[in-house]
């Protein structure tokens, strides 16, 4: 998936997010993020596009903290988010391929990395918001491409750090099959960080397979455990270690 495809994904999610969170209203719990409401989700992602929006506007090379959360609330809040959101996506659209700036994940590029990345965080957040109106069976499809693109720089990404807390003792592998897509990956689990192969070569202790969408929600722990949509074989406990120590927190 190219840049301007992860751009059109990141408009598109964010608008989803915006109307989902103006019908629910700030006070809706956020069912996938207990003890979070919608108020508490529009602070959060607005914070989030405005820190991303630095470094690809500001061509910032180093680290710098996000700008914290404002004490907004209502329209105003809901404004300042797509304010944010609007001027994230016009950053990314705006930027020279060769853009040198910051960034936390293996990538093509900066470009690349941070329409990837802020693609992918919107989309699970849209999902959050959409959660608060109840919407589970019916809430806005994610594209099998875009969602087999997300798999990959979760398991390959993000647990591809020394910081993921995804660690066992009893060493195993996991397997995940996107069964529209074709994409497989292979994820050794032990004391150390997980380490994945896009690849279904070698035995797995455990497989978890299904359409490319359920995985994705499922790995970002957005579907509950046991969904119908994902089939798990095997050692199931590497699973349960998945779901209870994979969490990406800010």
């Amino acid at each position: 998936m190219d840049t301007a495809e992860h751009i059109k994904h990141l408009a598109h999610a964010g608008q989803l997010l915006a109307e989902a969170a103006g019908q629910a209203g700030g006070d809706a719990e956020v069912r996938t993020c207990p003890g979070w409401t919608v108020r508490d989700l529009l602070r959060h992602t607005g914070m989030v596009h405005r820190w991303a929006t630095a470094f690809v506007a500001e061509a910032r090379t180093a680290y710098q903290p996000g700008g914290g959360e404002p004490d907004l609330d209502g329209a105003a809040l809901l404004d300042w988010y797509r304010e944010g959101h609007d001027r994230l996506v016009a950053a990314l659209s705006g930027a020279p391929d060769a853009l040198d700036c910051w960034t936390f994940l293996p990538a093509p590029s900066p470009l690349a990395f941070w329409a990837r990345r802020q693609a992918h965080e919107t989309t699970v957040h849209r999902v959050d918001a959409e959660s608060a109106l109840g919407l589970v069976a019916g809430r806005s499809p994610v594209a099998p491409d875009l969602a087999a693109d997300g798999i990959d720089e979760l398991l390959c990404g993000f647990h591809g750090r020394d910081k993921s807390r995804v660690r066992t003792d009893r060493p195993g592998t996991l397997r995940v099959r996107a069964t529209d897509t074709g994409d497989v990956w292979t994820v050794a689990l032990s004391a150390d960080a997980p380490r994945t192969a896009r690849t279904a070569d070698g035995p797995a202790d455990c497989e978890m397979s299904g359409p490319a969408e359920a995985l994705y929600l499922t790995l970002w722990n957005r579907l509950p455990a046991g969904t119908p949509a994902v089939a798990i074989s095997g050692d199931d406990r590497l699973a349960r270690l998945w779901r209870e120590t994979s969490a990406v927190t800010w």
